[in-house]
């Protein structure tokens, strides 16, 4: 399956249906009073997130989702049938926004979780309705309400529990598939990942997402390279696995323009967990790893891991450490959840 993490589509709510002017007649009864009813409420527009999907693939092919508008109402006092809803099958993590691309109308982060978008189109009154003691024979009726419309962006933010990043052609899609079961292309040139991956890591009896996204380049939150849209990936990641290519001359100068592009970008990436990993080990010496790595060390401030994903070397060391931050993540974001509930609700003033 193709990925693809932005789409814009159409979308129409469902037309009411119009109500009906009838009146009774039966045998014996050649004057009844009014019977039309009213019409059909017509379909709204409902997004749902899947569990199991992770592309918006599907929105390349079709772009317009209507409602169906709602029946007309009928003699015998017989109203309308509602409009069936249209209903868009998201993956979990896909944004909503309006069509400047900007105004978030829902963010849906759960499998299972339902908003509705546009409401469809009440139906109008048959005469039934106007019937009254002083308009005993009426013969009005209300055409159905139309439905809503607008276009809309939807962006995919993939939901992983750590996040790769570096420069392109530090070896990260290597680390992915010797981690997991994933299979991205891998290649000796830059940019060969072109689109985000997710792999399952299982270590020590547990189990925890990994996302690659495709290298980065200065600029990119300016959207150069492959652009920033691919930043937007690792918002929801709770840790980072800084990958930097050990035969690369300055290994600190990398280093520093990943982190520069990350405060660039905000969104809260520069403040994330992070683990800094030497990577590509089994081409250099042993004093080489060792000068590298602490150059490395000074210029992140922080530990620094060895290791090479065609070998293997240290990848588990780099995963069970990787799993012990994902915790620690976890916690801090509970520990957030509850310290926002228990603050008082500021009072509204006008």
């Amino acid at each position: 399956m193709k990925f693809l993490d932005q789409a814009k589509i159409f979308l129409k709510s469902g037309d009411g249906g119009p109500g009906c002017v009838s009146f009774r007649r039966e045998r014996n009864i050649p004057r009844g009073g009014p019977d039309g009813g009213d019409g059909g409420r017509g379909g709204d527009v409902v997004a749902e997130t899947v569990d199991g999907l992770n592309t918006l693939i599907d929105f390349r092919y079709r772009q317009h989702f209507k409602g169906a508008s709602g029946e007309h109402g009928k003699g015998k006092q017989r109203f309308g049938a509602a409009g069936a809803a249209v209903t868009l099958r998201v993956p979990p993590g896909t944004q909503i926004l309006a069509e400047d691309n900007e105004t978030l109308i829902a963010d849906l982060t759960r499998p299972g979780q339902r908003v509705v978008l546009l409401r469809g189109g009440d139906g109008g009154f048959g005469n039934l309705h106007y019937k009254s003691a002083t308009a005993r024979a009426p013969r009005r009726a209300e055409p159905g309400h139309p439905g809503q419309e607008m276009w809309v962006w939807l962006r995919l933010k993939l939901l992983a529990d750590a996040g790769l990043v570096g420069l392109p052609n530090a070896g990260k899609s290597t680390l992915l598939a010797a981690a997991s079961r994933a299979k991205p292309k891998i290649a000796d040139y830059p940019f060969t990942t072109l689109h985000p991956q997710l792999g399952v890591v299982y270590v020590d009896e547990r189990e925890f997402v990994l996302a690659d996204i495709p290298g980065l380049i200065k600029g990119a939150h300016e959207g150069h390279g492959l652009g920033d849209r691919f930043l937007g990936h690792i918002e929801r990641c709770g840790v980072l696995l800084h990958l930097v290519d050990g035969t690369a001359a300055d290994v600190a100068g990398d280093y520093r323009t990943v982190r520069g592009e990350l405060e660039a970008y905000g969104a809260g990436l520069a403040e994330k967990h992070e683990i800094v990993a030497l990577n590509k080990c089994d081409a250099l010496e042993d004093d080489a790893i060792e000068a590298r790595r602490k150059a490395l060390a000074k210029a992140s401030g922080r530990p620094v891991f060895t290791l090479s994903g065609v070998t293997g070397s240290g990848v588990t060391t780099i995963l069970r450490t990787l799993l012990g931050e994902i915790d620690r993540a976890r916690a801090d974001a509970a520990a957030a959840l509850v310290e926002a509930a228990a603050m008082p609700a500021k009072a509204w003033t006008p």
